[in-house]
């Protein structure tokens, strides 16, 4: 089958396109013939090597897919060969087929097709986790997110949008307001990243924000927290800004962590603010909250199957293709989800431009002529390095000899001519 295999911690050039054997089912798990992955920012730093314990190189990458169940593993109960599903495996979703514990794997609802699962399952499953879950959003209150043309970002405010009168703030780069206000569901206030625009919040909402959800980390932070207005809700779910370059940086990841300000428990008592985190993936794979997770991935489902959100797909690229939709997330270029489907023709490489072809073409008698002079030259070259020193004196002697002689001969010939001038 092909993967998409990491084989080394750094840039793009890491990530390969692998025949790799298909995978063996063992017990509990289900067998997955794959149509569609979703590219997250989890997997940009995966290949840089910066999140915690990962696995050892080479490993196939991903943590979502969705496609068909081809068979089933001892003691799995509740699925059947053909199922429509959608995966949150820990690694090794980007391929052609995929063994999965079957609690990771989730039935799709009628009439979602791969890549529109692909495209919601983990980003629309850790935005109503941050908005219902942890931030108790409600009627009237007032949000600020983080990358809002982005997956997450595209989720968290479709979601908001199911609660009346919840104003929303969305920060992204100034390239992305156009299209986000041109969107089916638009934000409030579009802030531009980079520039300090506590003051444009400020000038709508005077004393502050009541949920603040932070992707970014580093001095982000700082002016979230002081937006937050009393009985607000910080929420850190990610550290994207220590992802700077196409390599691991330890001086972007600890720039960002030290651009923090430390907050004590006092000073969250005082402030009667509340500080939070959270990451899906610890949550499942190593606290074992699958079952609470499977809770909000039926509900997001719930909300679809009503028609009250709806995937937002930036574009769909081939597994051979998966860099160049990497270096686009990287680039912070797409408004929404980034989907792999392993059935599409990858594009067509550029031709590489053969050497020369700029120059003026030559005859096969320019050529050889061409050669002669050049072997002619290297042939007086080496008999000009035979000579001995004593040979190359002798030559300068004579030759400044003849330069006077003929200096010489030229100053009689002027005389003789001026005494016939005056004669």
């Amino acid at each position: 089958m092909r993967a998409v295999v990491l084989t080394g911690f750094g840039g793009l050039k890491t990530v390969k396109i692998l025949k790799k054997p298909e995978p063996t089912l063992n017990e509990g798990e289900l067998l997955i013939r794959v149509k569609a992955c979703g590219l997250n920012f989890q997997d940009l730093m995966v290949r840089q090597g910066a999140i915690d314990a990962p696995p050892k190189c080479p490993f196939i990458l991903g943590f979502e897919c969705a496609g068909e169940v081809e068979q089933v593993g001892e003691g799995v109960e509740g699925f059947s060969i053909g199922d429509k599903v959608v995966a949150l495996p820990e690694f090794k979703a980007w391929a052609e087929l995929v063994a999965v514990p079957s609690k990771y794997v989730f039935k799709m609802p009628p009439g979602m097709t791969p890549l529109q699962a692909a495209a919601m399952t983990m980003n629309y499953t850790v935005a109503y986790i941050l908005l219902f879950e942890m931030a108790g959003l409600s009627q009237g209150k007032s949000l600020l997110v983080h990358s809002a043309g982005g997956g997450v970002g595209q989720a968290v405010v479709q979601l908001a949008r199911t609660v009346p009168d919840v104003t929303v703030f969305g920060v992204c780069s100034k390239g992305k307001h156009e299209a986000l206000l041109a969107s089916a569901v638009p934000i409030d206030h579009l802030l531009e990243r980079g520039n300090d625009y506590s003051s444009e919040v400020r000038k709508v909402r005077p004393e502050g924000v009541d949920i603040v959800l932070d992707c970014l980390c580093g001095e982000e932070c700082n002016r979230g927290y002081s937006l937050l207005k009393p009985m607000g809700k910080y929420i850190l779910y990610g550290s994207s800004n220590v992802v700077t370059g196409e390599t691991k940086s330890f001086f972007s990841a600890a720039r960002s962590w030290w651009q923090v300000d430390k907050v004590s428990p006092i000073k969250l008592f005082d402030d009667n603010k509340t500080l939070s985190g959270f990451n899906l993936r610890h949550l499942m794979y190593q606290q074992g909250e699958t079952e609470f997770v499977r809770g909000a991935v039926e509900k997001i489902f719930a909300l679809y199957k009503d028609g009250k959100i709806k995937p937002v797909t930036d574009s769909t690229w081939a597994l051979e293709d998966v860099a160049e939709a990497m270096q686009k997330m990287h680039d912070r270029k797409n408004i929404g989800k980034i989907v792999l489907d392993p059935g599409m023709e990858p594009k067509p490489k550029p031709a590489t431009p053969a050497k020369g072809k700029d120059k003026k073409k030559q005859s096969s008698e320019e050529k050889k002529e061409e050669e002669k002079k050049d072997v002619a030259a290297a042939a007086a070259t080496a008999t000009d390095e035979k000579k001995t020193d004593e040979e190359k004196k002798d030559e300068k002697k004579e030759e400044a000899l003849t330069n006077g002689d003929s200096a010489g001969e030229s100053a009689d010939s002027k005389d003789k001519e001026d005494d016939k001038a005056s004669s």
